[in-house]
């Protein structure tokens, strides 16, 4: 193992012991596996279904992965467990928290290690893909690190958000290949065309991977309300209709 991937002593013990029950329990399949580097940096960029992606995805790769998580986890003892198995905090804010966040991805990469992060931002709400934030491409585009799509598939079915007790079944890790946006856009991360291209091209490749019906909203949007993805049927139309072009949030019945 290369100096720069000496993971924290917790990530190599709990490594070493979740594997193997992971393994004996879920019998987790893997496809593309080869299309992550043996060494140098790389961004792991995956669509996000369960609390339990962050587990998994680890546990099938030999090479520590680290995380970008939300500062929101790092309190008391629970900041100790999260630093000490690879995880860095982000700011939910934008501005310069954001800034911030994105600076200990770079430093992740510019240090030869991989960076494990969910472009979507957030935990689907009901196993759709939801639209991407630029993240990933951002750092791609700084450090020149590619972006490998990794897609997770089952991990909705075993425990989906709110839920408090994984199921057992089966599930898959398919691996693509890698997308090199800094060679096709260059190293400068201020154009917003770019940014959104690359952030579209990765949403595609997971789209593919994974399988998932494609929203193109922000998961967390959608989450807090603010948009409600439409059920199609002839009572939102109608609703639609009686609004004009004023936005409108509509929920289903039920």
């Amino acid at each position: 193992m290369a100096k720069q991937d000496r993971a924290p002593l917790l990530y190599r013990f709990l490594h070493a012991v979740v594997p193997p029950m992971l393994n004996a329990v879920y019998r987790p399949w893997t496809e593309g596996l080869e299309h992550i580097p043996d060494s140098g940096p790389a961004i792991l960029a995956s669509n996000h279904l369960s609390f339990l992606d962050s587990v998994f995805l680890p546990a099938v790769i030999k090479r520590p992965v680290y995380f970008l998580g939300k500062s929101d986890y790092f309190t008391g003892w629970q900041r100790y467990f999260f630093e000490n198995v690879g995880v860095m905090p982000v700011a939910r804010q934008g501005g310069d928290a954001g800034e911030a966040s994105l600076r200990k991805g770079q430093q992740i990469l510019e240090a030869g290690s991989l960076l494990g992060i969910y472009p979507e931002g957030t935990r689907s709400p009901d196993g759709r893909l939801y639209r991407g934030k630029t993240g990933p491409a951002r750092l791609a585009l700084r450090t020149g690190a590619p972006v490998v799509p990794v897609a997770m598939i089952g991990t909705y079915e075993i425990l989906p958000p709110h839920a408090t007790v994984p199921k057992i079944r089966r599930v898959g890790i398919r691996v693509g290949r890698s997308l090199d946006f800094a060679a096709r856009y260059g190293r400068s991360d201020s154009d917003r065309f770019a940014l959104r291209s690359a952030t579209d091209e990765l949403m595609y490749e997971l789209m593919m991977l994974s399988g998932q019906e494609y929203v193109d909203e922000y998961a967390a949007k959608v989450k807090s309300g603010e948009v409600i993805i439409g059920s199609g049927d002839l009572d939102e139309l109608g609703a639609m209709i009686d609004h004009g072009d004023d936005p409108v949030v509509v929920r289903k019945a039920g």
